[in-house]
């Protein structure tokens, strides 16, 4: 693990009118674990990762990346500093490659506005960052396949393979499980469990299974504050979330 910590909240909220989405939430996530964020509907976990990412700014607060403070960026020059991230719904391109898809991510990041009369395909550099994604994420067989014909949970690995083609640090993970089969999730966990070796990932999840087998640890969240965080021991131990979150009572 890192000695400091590759992305830190600190007292991040975020109002919309008279409602607190976000109250004062601050977390640390380091290289080499997984720290997932759970919470009922409506508990803020999605709003605190549009504030992480940049799509929307804190009302209060400060977002460190790898060490500089990114609070007033916004979320590509967030992607261009390391941050990576996938939603809930796919935002693949589904009449494209997966190669294709990839490709578009990785030139993103590694932009050539000189070379522009030639084509993306003829690029070594964003073709290689595709495939390596690919490789990691297993689907380095459906390289020229269509992705909208792709299974639900190879679309799911298929936007990792679009963040990991940015050469992120910081990996926000909005839900990647959700919809799949216990087959699909194993695959999923397996990734996730191979990536966080040279990332920092925090995973926004419902399936409580999945959670307590991938994450390091866990912060918990109910009407935008966050109630515990801890260990996924701890955090399952803890009679706050049993009766706030987990359905049971100490």
């Amino acid at each position: 693990m890192s000695a400091t910590p590759w992305l830190v909240a600190h007292e991040l909220t975020r109002r919309f009118g008279g409602l607190v989405a976000v109250d004062r939430v601050s977390l640390e996530i380091e290289r080499g674990t997984v720290h997932a964020v759970i919470g009922t509907n409506g508990a803020g976990k999605s709003t605190l990762i549009n504030v992480l990412s940049g799509e929307i700014a804190p009302t209060s607060g400060s977002v460190k990346l790898l060490g500089d403070d990114v609070t007033s960026l916004s979320q590509p020059r967030r992607a261009q500093a390391g941050l990576g991230r996938s939603y809930q719904r796919n935002t693949i391109f589904p009449s494209f490659t997966v190669l294709e898809n990839c490709r578009l991510c990785a030139q993103s990041r590694l932009q050539r506005p000189w070379d522009w009369w030639s084509a993306a395909r003829g690029c070594r550099t964003s073709t290689g960052a595709a495939e390596r994604a690919l490789e990691q994420t297993g689907l380095a067989p459906f390289a020229h396949a269509v992705a909208g014909a792709l299974s639900h949970g190879q679309k799911r690995q298929l936007e990792i393979a679009m963040c990991l083609a940015t050469a992120p640090k910081v990996l926000l993970l909005d839900e990647p499980l959700a919809g799949m089969g216990a087959e699909e999730t194993d695959r999923m966990l397996a990734l996730l469990a191979q990536l966080k070796g040279g990332h920092a990932i925090l995973l926004v999840e419902h399936d409580m299974d999945a959670v307590f087998r991938i994450a390091d640890r866990i912060t918990v969240m109910v009407n935008g504050r966050v109630i515990a965080s801890d260990t996924p021991a701890a955090v399952r131990a803890n009679p706050e979330v049993q009766t706030a979150y987990l359905g049971e009572h100490a």
